[in-house]
């Protein structure tokens, strides 16, 4: 519990026969006794939220002779709950300390989770600064969706401008981008669980082959890319899954979910969590299966975790966490235009595998000093393995069409054509230590924050000829198939450093600044061998050589970055922030060999700048919004050209400027036109993203002007949701129009073209979603069908796995949940 001090006197106002009294209170800092204004008093049992005024009063009529709990919100003080039970009218003074925001985490879950399913970050949580950033926060407590298949589009509904593709495996791999950044396993942003990297390699190789189910989450932390300064220095920004804690109540809490859903979906999740003394855990297991809705789909995984903690004192605690995923899936391969539009159904790849084995290693401490300042130690590592065999056309031929390409069968269970393996083997570890300091200048009050992050990694990649059967068998066949062109074998160390800074200057009660500074050194490698083989016009090989290839990119640099905000009045707040980002080449962009193009020896690393400006804030509990303009520009933007030689090539391809508008508004209609105690509940919500995009400059001929690719112009979702007490339901509407997957703004190609499939546009879509919920004791029942409208559509045009092609989304589809609490 947050220490407060309340020093109070009571005047007698006279006997009254009515059931409430009048409760008068003022607001002052603790330190210098100045009045506090602008502060939120959120009655509990009312939910009634008042603001003190400019001398720190506020009036509130609560009930009397019975326990009232107040909680008092201030941007720059610590947040303080009261229990006050009163027979009489009262006249209460309260004394707030200044903590820069350092709230409760019951606090700030609470203030999170009262009217509104969204909300963002405040400026100071525990060792983090997010002063003047744009960030938003998904609260999973008020979310009504397919939780158990992790539906992408409606959890990450409420988060404005991002653009996902849809893998069809239950939430398995999460992929999204936003403001023209590619949204393949989620690579542009820096992916946490709980504060710690999850990617294969956060510098070498940022996928994300992971993601965290929903239905262990309380959170969902989005920062843009001002977030470059403390998180990495993406282009993306950060993206932080905040797993539960243990329950506080109670040694053993036991929660199981089952659901069943279309194309033979099942789910498990079960849960355990408790609190004994100093001691606390939350684990679970998380069981899925499914067929797919197209043949050659059929999945399984097996995921745990498991967080143990052990709190010291009220100020100190040091955390273990443990994380598991395995899972196999069949891969359906993808589609021409064609072949799309004859019956998205169809696949022509039955012997296509992909497998994660992801393990997460963490070690957390966190301790605070004296109510000033906070320090944080994270501790973490990776042992995992990504494994993907499969036929995606004979890489020997590139005249044919990879994807319209059949794999031709001996006769028996196996095929003339080996299939194409790649295995790649992550190993690595980090450290991150943070210090964050509130201090006052003249009696102004400021925040510090210094961090320092140290990366290793040893990685590894093989890739060869796998076996020419149809079994999810990872084995190298090298000896059956010796001439294989794409083989190579690399070792990758990377390693990085990293330092960084930030400072709130508040300037005044309602201006702050907040320079901010990182260096960042980086060196990757790669060291190992290829072979290459050339074959004469019937096939065949006349020429086979192993090469070495042995490279170091080192460089060292600093990122600058500056926030500001203004908060004129309560509930509004104008920001504006500007970052430096940086996007190092990774060792897929370097060795990795694919059929649908080639990778310019040249290639190097993305440089460029975020910048937003907009406003945002609640009025009272009734209305949530935030209004933004953005730019982005794009330096050395890596994509795929034609070359003179009609050959696709990965390389850079010159400057980009991305810009737009991104709108956010949630309106609770009954705190707005009725009663805030009733039993009903209405809101809707508008995300919209007005997005613009050009090439400035570049040495490709038929580039400059042309729009960027992966940015749809619109993007816009629509939400509902009603209910009466325990049931819920939601409605969402989701439009995306059209966008191109190449700088060249291709059109699709003519049928037969060797990159039909594979470039052209993704043509406008849109989608309704419906889920309901109710909740009877400690029961849960939840339903509903995604994609209610039946649409025929695609996310995605794949240039490698599970590819190439387009990947068709999944119709219709229903799925039915049970929940219950022990």
């Amino acid at each position: 519990m947050i220490r407060f001090t309340v020093y109070s006197f009571l005047v007698f106002c006279g006997f009254s026969l009515s059931a409430q009294v009048k409760l008068e209170g003022q607001v002052f800092s603790a330190i210098d006794s100045n009045a506090l204004a602008a502060v939120e008093v959120f009655h509990v049992q009312s939910e009634n939220l008042v603001i003190t005024n400019t001398t720190g009063a506020f009036k509130l009529f609560v009930d009397a002779k019975s326990t009232q709990d107040l909680v008092f919100f201030s941007y720059q003080y610590q947040s303080t709950k009261v229990q006050l039970n009163l027979s009489q009218d009262s006249s209460l003074k309260f004394y707030l300390h200044p903590l820069g925001e350092e709230l409760d985490e019951v606090l700030i879950q609470q203030k999170r989770s009262e009217a509104f399913r969204g909300s963002r970050l405040n400026e100071v949580e525990g060792t983090a600064v997010y002063a003047g950033k744009k960030s938003e926060v998904i609260v999973l407590e008020n979310t009504v969706a397919n939780l158990a298949a992790n539906n992408a589009r409606q959890v990450f509904a409420q988060v404005v401008g991002l653009n996902i593709y849809e893998n069809n495996d239950a939430g398995l791999q999460l992929n999204i981008g936003g403001r023209g950044l590619d949204p393949n396993r989620s690579s542009n942003f820096n992916v946490r669980q709980n504060g710690y990297d999850i990617s294969a390699d956060v510098l070498g190789y940022p996928e994300s082959y992971y993601t965290p189910t929903a239905e262990a989450l309380d959170e969902i932390q989005v920062v843009r890319g001002a977030a470059s300064l403390q998180y990495g220095t993406q282009f993306g920004g950060f993206l932080n899954f905040k797993m539960k804690g243990p329950a506080k109540d109670t040694s053993l809490a036991i929660v199981q979910r089952n659901t069943l859903g279309s194309f033979g979906l099942f789910t498990n999740f079960t849960s355990l969590s408790g609190t004994k003394g100093k001691w606390g855990y939350y684990s679970f297991f998380n069981y899925k299966e499914g067929q797919g809705w197209r043949p050659n789909s059929q999945f399984s995984s097996r995921n745990v975790y498991a967080h143990l903690e052990y709190n010291f004192t009220s100020e100190t605690q040091l955390a273990a966490e443990y994380t598991l995923l395995n899972y196999l899936a069949k891969q359906a391969g993808g589609l021409t235009d064609s072949q799309f539009e004859r019956d998205p159904l169809y696949s022509n790849r039955s012997r296509n595998w992909f497998q994660v084995n992801w393990q997460l290693y963490a070690l957390k401490f966190k301790h605070r000093f004296a109510n000033t300042a906070d320090f944080s130690v994270n501790l973490f590592a990776l042992n995992a393995q990504r494994y993907a065999v499969g036929f995606r056309g004979n890489p020997n031929n590139l005249n044919a069409n990879p994807i319209s390409q059949l794999d031709e069968q001996n006769g028996d269970d196996t095929y003339l054509n080996p299939r194409d393996l790649i295995k790649g083997r992550f190993a690595n570890a980090g450290a991150e230590i943070r210090y964050l300091q509130r201090y006052a200048i003249r009696n102004t009050k400021s925040v510090f924050l210094i961090g320092s992050k140290y990366y290793h990694a040893q990685n590894s990649a093989l890739q060869g000829p796998g076996s020419n059967a149809s079994d999810a068998n990872f084995s190298l066949a090298q000896s059956e198939f010796p001439d294989y062109a794409s083989q190579s074998e690399f070792e990758f160390p990377n390693r990085n450093f990293s330092l960084f800074s930030e400072n709130i200057f508040y300037l005044s009660p309602k201006f702050s600044l907040t320079p901010g500074m990182r260096f960042e050194y980086i060196k990757t490698a790669s060291a190992g061998t290829y072979q290459l083989v050339n074959f004469d016009n019937a096939g065949n090989p006349i020429f086979r050589d192993t090469l070495s290839d042995n490279r170091d990119f080192e460089r060292a640099f600093v990122l600058a970055g500056l926030g500001a905000s203004f908060k004129p009045k309560t509930g509004l707040e104008l920001y504006a922030n500007f970052s430096q980002n940086y996007r190092s080449v990774t060792f897929s962009d370097i060795r990795t060999v694919n059929p649908t193009f080639i990778i310019d020896p040249d290639i190097s690393d993305e440089t460029g700048f975020t910048a937003d400006i907009g406003t945002r804030g609640k009025i009272k509990e009734k209305i949530s919004f935030d209004l933004s303009l953005f730019s982005l520009l794009y330096n050395n933007r890596i994509g795929i050209i034609l070359n003179n030689r009609a050959q696709r090539v990965r390389k850079n391809i010159g400057n980009a400027l991305i810009y737009g508008a991104e709108t956010f508004l949630e309106v609770n209609w009954l705190n707005t036109f009725g009663k805030s105690d009733s039993p009903y509940q209405l809101s809707s919500f508008v995300n919209a993203a007005f997005t613009s995009s050009r090439y400035l400059a570049s040495e490709d001929n038929n580039v400059v002007g042309k729009r960027v690719e992966f940015i749809p112009q619109t993007n816009l979702k629509l939400g509902l949701k009603g209910g009466y007490k325990k049931l819920v339901a939601s409605l969402q509407y989701t439009y995306i129009s059209e966008q191109f997957t190449d700088v060249e703004n291709s059109a699709v190609p003519m049928a037969g073209d060797l990159r039909e499939g594979i470039i052209g546009l993704i043509p406008a879509y849109q989608i309704l979603d419906f889920s309901l919920s109710y909740q009877y004791q400690r029961y849960t029942l939840e339903a509903g069908c995604n994609n209610l409208a039946n649409e025929i559509y695609f996310t995605r045009r794949a240039t490698g796995y599970p590819g190439p092609g387009i990947i068709p989304s999944d119709p219709r589809s229903f799925y039915l949940s049970l929940g219950v609490k022990f």
